[in-house]
C-alpha cells in the first residue's frame, strides 16, 4: 500500500503571512537564578506593563512571570505566564513558549543594564490567549509569533498573528 499525500496543493513560502497585532512592555522583577542539573533556571517575576497595538491595548496585570531554563550550550527555553486586561476590562490569560539564544557576554551586559539588541540575539515565542470574554474570542483561535527584545528587568514583544 501506498501513502498519499496532498502536501502538493499548499503553497511553498518563502515568508510567513502575519498582520501585526501589539507592541508589550514587561517590567520584571530582577531574576531568581537557581542553578539545577538541568541547566540554570531563572524566575522573572511580572510587576506590570503596556499593550499597545491595531488589535489590542491595555496592560499587563503584575504577578505573572517568565520561568527560564539555560542550558550549558547557552540556549534557553522560555515559559511565560501572564493576565492581560484589555483597555475596556477584559481579562486574557497569556501563555507564550519559545527559545531564546543570548550572546556569550549577554548575561554579563544584561546584568550591568544594558539592552541587547534584536540583531544580537535570537528571542523567539509563540504566545497563545485564552478569555471567554466575546469581544477577544477571536484571540483564542489564532497562532501567534514574537520577537523579543531583552534588558534588565525589563523585556519588549513585537506579537504577530500568523494568516
Amino acid at each position: 500500500m501506498t501513502a498519499t499525500t496532498c502536501v502538493e496543493q499548499v503553497p511553498m513560502l518563502d515568508a510567513l503571512p502575519v498582520t501585526h497585532l501589539f507592541d508589550m512592555a514587561v517590567d520584571l522583577l530582577p531574576a531568581q537564578p537557581i542553578p539545577t542539573p538541568f541547566g540554570t533556571r531563572l524566575t522573572f517575576v511580572t510587576t506590570g506593563g503596556v499593550i499597545e497595538g491595531p488589535r489590542l491595548r491595555g496592560e499587563i496585570l503584575p504577578g505573572g512571570g517568565d520561568w527560564l531554563v539555560v542550558g550549558s550550550d547557552g540556549v534557553g527555553q522560555v515559559d511565560v505566564r501572564a493576565t492581560l486586561r484589555s483597555h475596556d476590562g477584559a481579562l486574557i490569560h497569556y501563555e507564550a513558549r519559545g527559545v531564546i539564544k543570548i550572546p556569550a557576554d549577554g548575561m554579563d551586559r544584561l546584568a550591568a543594564g544594558e539592552v541587547l539588541a534584536f540583531d544580537e540575539t535570537y528571542a523567539r515565542t509563540t504566545p497563545s490567549f485564552q478569555t471567554a470574554d466575546e469581544r477577544y474570542a477571536w484571540l483564542n483561535e489564532i497562532v501567534a509569533v514574537g520577537y523579543n527584545i531583552l534588558s534588565s528587568n525589563h523585556i519588549d514583544y513585537r506579537v504577530y498573528q500568523v494568516l
